[in-house]
């Protein structure tokens, strides 16, 4: 006897996620645009329901490298929420993630052939959003995400600081300064390893971006990484020999060394 094919939007997403579980990205792309469908047709609104397939879906965009088509179906997520709940509409989703962490870990550990044309898959997606060229689209989306984390940061709010500079980099990550702001909120957060990525980033983009040779010399002061921070100040010193901030935390580091 032939599977019962899914009909109803549960069905559908469930099936999705099964598809994604497996890899099979297309397929389950395919089945959380047939749920989309479905869910349209019934011509009552569920804001949650629609936002988390669209964001299924998007995921499967990401996987395949369609960084297009993962814009356009975040875009429509947030347009549908925006509609139904308002401008405040993050704060009233349930902090549930999209693809449950259980399914990413099972999948990240198979030790199996399958998992290794995973890693050669993530390795080419990677590459590929890497040299992926913003549209001016998106860089106008990051440059706003930037700036709404800036304003979050003068406002003490690091947590939601750090996920609007998230957010930004995912529709360009060529901008050195939001690296080394975010690497900001991570120093504030006592996120020390996080700060040195970030800073390491941002200066890859940027060799001469004085924040983010202090910053990540602050973070390997903290991780009492001495050698380090030394040479981190060295070179923010060699840019601005007369930067004040960078010459005390070279005492504080020396003091730490005796």
């Amino acid at each position: 006897m032939a599977p019962k094919l899914p009909h109803s939007v549960e069905e559908l997403r469930a099936a999705g996620n099964q598809s994604f579980r497996n890899g099979q990205y297309a397929e389950a792309s395919a089945l959380y645009g047939r749920a989309l469908q479905l869910l349209q047709a019934r011509g009552s609104a569920d804001p949650e329901e629609e936002s988390v397939l669209y964001s299924n879906r998007a995921a499967c965009h990401l996987k395949d490298g369609n960084c297009t088509d993962c814009i356009k179906d975040c875009t429509s997520m947030t347009r549908a929420l925006m509609d139904s709940l308002g401008p405040e509409w993050r704060l009233k989703l349930p902090s549930v993630p999209v693809v449950p962490v259980s399914a990413q870990k099972r999948w990240n550990s198979m030790p199996s052939e399958n998992h290794k044309e995973t890693v050669k898959s993530k390795s080419k997606e990677t590459t590929t959003t890497k040299s992926r060229v913003p549209s001016a689209g998106d860089l106008e989306r990051a440059k706003v995400l930037k700036e709404e984390g800036n304003e979050l940061v003068k406002k003490g709010n690091h947590k939601k600081a750090i996920e609007k500079y998230s957010e930004s980099l995912l529709f360009s990550n060529l901008e050195s300064a939001t690296y080394s702001n975010r690497a900001l909120c991570h120093l504030v957060l006592k996120q020390y390893k996080e700060a040195v990525k970030d800073c390491s980033e941002a200066l890859k983009l940027d060799g001469k971006n004085v924040k983010a040779f202090y910053r990540r010399a602050q973070a390997y002061k903290a991780l009492k990484d001495y050698k380090s921070s030394l040479a981190d100040i060295s070179s923010l010193l060699q840019i601005e020999p007369r930067n004040g901030p960078a010459q005390k935390l070279r005492q504080e580091v020396n003091q730490s060394l005796k």
